[in-house]
């Protein structure tokens, strides 16, 4: 079995570039210790902890539509809806390892499996 390190996602709403292009799609790998201990280095989250999460996905989003690179510029700019939906991937595959979560139906209690990933937007 080998481990699955990058996963592909879609943003509910989608980063608007300066030219007016709309990104959705996106890989994001899975961090590393690196990842989490670097950021609190950075003078803007010793400033400011919440900007601790904008560094994190700037260096693990490793690629989103057509962007050449995800900076922190390209994180401070998405909507709430895809900051809140990248954090709960994050967490997600970081802690669990995956993107799927198990659910259960409310009215015929049958439980399957989710992609988390596959629910950002449409597909």
């Amino acid at each position: 079995m080998s481990l699955q390190t990058e996963f592909e996602f879609t943003l509910p709403r989608g980063y608007v570039d300066k030219d007016g292009n709309l990104h959705k799609h996106g890989i994001m790998r899975l961090a590393t210790a690196m990842d989490e201990i670097a950021p609190l280095r950075d003078m803007r989250v010793q400033n400011n902890q919440a900007y601790l999460v904008i560094i994190l996905l700037s260096r693990v989003i490793v690629k989103l539509g057509t962007l050449p690179q995800v900076t922190t510029g390209v994180i401070e700019n998405l909507f709430a809806a895809d900051l809140a939906y990248l954090q709960t991937l994050y967490r997600r595959i970081n802690e669990e390892g995956t993107s799927a979560i198990k659910v259960t139906c409310p009215e015929c209690k049958t439980q399957f499996e989710v992609d988390l990933a596959s629910l950002g937007g449409e597909l």
